[in-house]
Order: C-alpha cells, then structure tokens, then sequence
C-alpha cells in the first residue's frame, strides 16, 4: 500500500514542525549524548530561547551562521534554534583546516559563528586568515576562560525568554550544507525549510518506517546529508530517540554506543561495515537490539552487507543519496533487499539513466549517467551559477553517478562519471572489481583506479591494502579477480599501500591516487 505524503503548507518553519509534532511528548528522552539527555520538552524550551538569542544578537531573517559542533545536544539545539529564527545554519565539517573554514565563512558571509569548545582554536585559526563579518561567536561547552566577543551556550539559552517562530516559507532558504566535491573548492549547497520534511517523510518514514519506541545512532555525523537526516529530522519526525556522539566513529566507539544504549537502528557507510566486521572486539548479535541497518555514502559491497546480516540477524538497507538531494533517493526497503544493488526509486522520486548523447535508456544492464527528480533538490550552489545550470536542470538534477538497472528494476552502481574506465573500449566499473577483490579472504581494502601502459592505453591498477598478517603476490591477486569477473577487467597494476585515502565519510579518493600515480609517471 503506497502511503500519501502531504505537502507542507506554503508558510512552514521545519523547527515548528518539530515541536508540534512532539507536543504530547514532553517528557520522553529525544536526545543521548555524551554528557546527558534532553526531553522532549528541554528540547523545544532550548530551540526557542537559542532563537531568541540569536534575534537578541541583531541576526536578521536569512542570514547566515556558521555551525561547527561536534555531534552533541547543543549541535541540534543551534541547528533548529536558527531554522526556528529563521536565520541560515551552514553546518561544516569539522575535520576540516582553518583555510576551509576561512573560505567557508567568506563565501557564506557568516555573521555569527556556532563551535565547540575543542573546535574553538581553528576557528580563531581561520578567522585570522580572512576578513569576515562574524561579530560574536557562541561556544558550546568550552574548555577554556572565553574572550569579549564569545559567549558560553549555556548562558546564552537561559539569558533569553522562548519566543514564536519567525514567519517562514516552505520554498526559502533555510540551511546550508558544503559539498564535499573531489576537486577544487566545496559548494555551498542551499536548501528550503520544506526539504527536510520532505526526506523524513519519504524516506524516514515510507522507507525506514521509524518508530517511536526505536533508539537510533548514527556513525555518520551531522554535518553530513546523511547524518542529518539520520539523526535528527527522521527521528524527531517519528518520536524517537537519538544517541549522538561527539567523538571518531571507530569500531571501538561505535560498538561502545551500540551496546551501552542498545539503538535499534543503526546507519552507517560501507567503509565503517567493513572496518567493525574485520575488528577483534565486534559484539555478539545477543549484545546489541539491532533491527534494522542503513548504509549510504558509497555503494555497499555484497559481501559485507551479507556477512553483517547474518552476524546481528537484521538486514542492511542500502541506498543512495547526494548532498544536493539532502538525503536517499534510491534505495533497497526492508523486506525487499537485493544485496550488490542500491535497490529502487523511493516512493516520491523518479530516476532516469541517460546515454553519453542525453538520450535516456531503457534497455536493461547498460551503464548510464543518473538523473533524480523530486522534491527534496537543493534550490542552488551559493555564487555558482555555472555549477548550478550544470546539476540542477529543471526538475532533473544530476547526480554525477553511472548505474545499471537490471529486468527487475534494481539499480546497480557502476562508479562515478570521472571515475569510469575504458578497457580495450569497453566500460570497467573500478567499484565492480573492488567489490571483487575485497571478497579475497586477506583483502581488507581495494581502491582502483586508470593507469596507461607502455603503450599510452588505459588499463585498470589495483591499490590493496591486506588485513593484517596477510600476505598475497600479485599474481594471486590476477587470478583471484580473472576467475570472478570478464578477462579484461581485472587489474594489470598491483601495489600494496598500508592505507587508502579518504573523505571525512569514509568514501575512498581515487582521485588522489590518480594524481599519485600522475606524479610518479
């Protein structure tokens, strides 16, 4: 049965939305994080008083703060305190340099700065590398004596008195988030006030069917697309509680949270699955009250989403989304998982595959580029109005990834537009035959990538990192790979690195082992 999604009214404040929807739940736990709990009602108190304060601080609808938190509490207090006051969050990631965050707050125009105590030096950082308009910054939970011009969190929600919402529109800017863009400098992605509903509806609670009685936790941070829905707008939408943690999402701190608060759902990326299920320490299935997995960021290799099912007995629901989509889009559904695909449109979006000369395909198991249509697009790249005709094309917008669609509908990953290889004139998938090599039982990661040969021709290299007190030759490795996929595919190039290099998310960089390989020609 296909549930109706209605559309929010043309007047909508997403914080609002929130605190309504919660009203009957003053008393239940909304969020854990690493120092205490928030209710319900704490909750909806905090987001109107942070409102306050920002409107006591001069801030006028639609402009702009920079939020850099570590996940906490307080991260989701500012985030929904400045939607409330209808002020602009640009949440960044907080792994980045002081020379990101100074770009960041010079193309955002920033007026006024959200951190952590821990993340307060690099932000000083940046902000004597660029002349911005930050007058104040407010700082969550500092861990040292605050100078003029900074104020401690705390202090700042319980000098104010709550106020009412600001008047906001379903279709105007209400937040921001950075792509985190393989080259060149990131693209402040804007999104609508109506954009987040849209996600928790036809994602959150079409596809994940999120509870109220559910515990979820998040490995991927808030900051992220991802995380954000994950973490906040899904399960404040559903009445659940969320566990945050401001740390590194290791195996060891991941498994620490999934036993200690006992989450129901768990999302993470295929890069965090692998990782857990080769650690020592990886808990019993009777330790853990797992039912239900998600994994997005990357394609999620068969082999792991199968050995995860049958160790925790839950299903891993994997799909894909974009920063520019603000969350999934294309997805496995409980109950319909087809492990190795990245499933079928959500309910709500409709997806194309395109051929090099724009014409779409319709014919099954041929390679082509991906194009997403629905109501959750982004409405622009901030100062980027190239970029932006480019990706957002009327109601298409385009997601850089090339798939497949079997005769069942399901949609394979087959990489992305740069990241494609031609082999003796035919496509290679680097995913296909990474997924391939990770399969070998002393292969721990494979990263792949286009290397020429003496004679200028493109041929596949394989870079492998082995678990550890294994050992492989090359040869072992052609074969291995020669008996699974077709002959040219496998890899004519074998190194083995000790590490391969990656996003904040986990999702591996190929184009910096390309520009390693570039280097050493």
């Amino acid at each position: 049965m296909t549930r109706t999604v209605n559309a929010p009214s043309t007047d909508f404040n997403f914080a609002q939305h929130l605190i309504a929807t919660n009203a009957g739940r003053a008393s239940k736990t909304a969020l854990i994080d690493d120092v205490g709990t928030l209710t319900y009602g704490e909750l909806t108190e905090q987001i109107r008083r942070f409102a306050s304060g920002l409107q006591a601080m001069g801030l006028k609808h639609e402009e702009r703060v920079l939020l850099l938190m570590q996940d906490s509490s307080d991260w989701v207090v500012a985030f929904l305190g400045s939607l409330y006051a209808g002020v602009v969050p640009v949440a960044v990631n907080t792994l980045l340099t002081p020379e990101d965050y100074a770009f960041m707050l010079g193309n955002s125009r920033a007026q006024a700065a959200l951190v952590s105590g821990a993340l307060l030096p690099t932000l000083q950082a940046a902000m004597g590398l660029v002349k911005t308009e930050v007058s104040q910054v407010v700082v969550s939970r500092p861990t040292s004596a605050l100078t003029p011009g900074q104020i401690h969190m705390a202090d700042f929600v319980a000098q104010n008195d709550p106020v009412l919402p600001a008047q906001t529109l379903a279709d105007e800017p209400a937040f921001w988030l950075y792509s985190s863009g393989s080259t060149g400098k990131p693209k402040g992605t804007v999104h609508s006030q109506a954009n987040l509903y849209w996600t928790a509806e036809l994602y959150g609670q079409a596809v994940l069917e999120l509870r109220e009685s559910d515990t979820v936790f998040s490995a991927a941070k808030l900051f992220f697309a991802y995380g954000l829905g994950n973490a906040l707008t899904f399960p404040l939408s559903a009445g659940a509680t969320v566990v945050l943690m401001a740390e590194r999402p290791t195996p060891q701190a991941t498994f620490k949270r999934l036993v200690d608060h006992q989450p129901t759902v768990f999302y993470g990326a295929p890069t965090g699955y692998g990782g857990m299920l080769a650690s020592p320490d990886l808990p019993a299935k009777t330790q853990v009250a797992l039912r239900l997995c998600s994994s997005a960021g990357e394609a999620l290799p068969r082999d792991i989403a199968e050995r995860w099912s049958r160790h925790f007995g839950c299903e891993v629901i994997d799909g894909i989304g974009s920063t520019e989509m603000l969350h999934v889009f294309l997805s496995n559904r409980p109950g319909d998982v087809l492990y190795g695909t990245t499933g079928k449109a959500v309910p709500g979006y409709e997806v194309q595959l395109r051929g090099e000369d724009g014409s779409v395909i319709t014919a099954p198991d041929e390679i082509g580029d991906l194009y997403i249509q629905g109501p959750s697009a982004a409405l622009m790249y901030w100062n980027n109005r190239e970029k932006t005709r480019d990706t957002f094309q009327g109601v298409w917008t385009k997601s850089g990834d090339k798939y497949t669609r079997d005769v069942d509908g399901y949609y394979t990953y087959a990489g992305r537009n740069d990241d494609m290889l031609k082999v003796s004139g035919i496509y290679v998938s680097p995913f296909e035959v990474e997924s391939t090599l990770v399969q070998h039982p002393a292969i721990l990661e494979a990263a792949v990538i286009g290397k020429q040969d003496t004679d200028g021709l493109t041929k596949t290299k394989a870079f492998i990192v082995l678990k550890a007190g294994q050992n492989l030759t090359p040869d072992e490795v052609k074969a291995f790979v020669k008996e699974r996929l077709a002959p040219f595919k496998y890899p004519r190039f074998i190194e083995f690195v000790a590490e391969l290099p990656k996003t904040a998310t986990g999702k591996i960089q190929r184009f910096r082992l390309r520009d390693l390989e570039s280097s050493a020609r």
